[in-house]
């Protein structure tokens, strides 16, 4: 059973809720596939020649958050979390694994810039903008594209999990 709650999004209800409850579904599921994990498993590399492990997909989600709700939506000046020197407008860094990384570093990061994006938008609607390419994108694409982003990604992260311990399924 898991520590993490993890809600159904409300059959029937306003569009700005079935957003925000889908995102925060598919956030609970990437906290799901983690669960359990020892900083060595969760650094596991999926197939070689791909590095791709649990903690990668931890800090690129942290990155993806910082990118959308922080520099594109709220228009901070947010440098990127594991490699300052990358280009801000580039939101998929996150992947490699410093020496000294770990997953429960990564997991509080992550957890830490979901909860700057749900300040950000909290009293903002759903088609207020930020800027992206040079053009406004309003809060609903983002919230669409989150949903989107995290529903692939946690499909890597099912594989992913399979491979270091056979779990399935959530």
């Amino acid at each position: 059973m898991s520590a993490i709650e993890r809600p159904l999004p409300p059959l029937n209800t306003d569009e700005r809720t079935v957003l925000e409850s889908w995102l925060d579904f598919h956030r609970a599921t990437l906290a799901m596939k983690c669960e359990g994990l020892d900083d060595e498993q969760a650094a596991v590399a999926s197939v070689p020649p791909s590095g791709f492990t649990m903690t990668g997909l931890v800090q690129h989600m942290a990155e993806v958050e910082r990118n959308w709700f922080r520099r594109v939506f709220a228009g901070e000046q947010a440098l990127p979390i594991y490699d300052p020197q990358a280009d801000p407008a580039a939101s998929d860094g996150g992947f490699e694994l410093a020496e000294d990384a770990t997953l429960h570093d990564a997991l509080a990061t992550w957890h830490a810039e979901i909860a700057r994006a749900r300040e950000l938008c909290a009293d903002r609607a759903l088609t207020d903008t930020g800027r992206f390419m040079e053009q406004d994108v309003n809060l609903r694409w983002i919230y669409v594209h989150m949903i989107e982003e995290y529903a692939r990604h946690n499909g890597h992260a099912d594989l992913l999990r399979e491979r270091i311990d056979g779990t399935t399924g959530v």
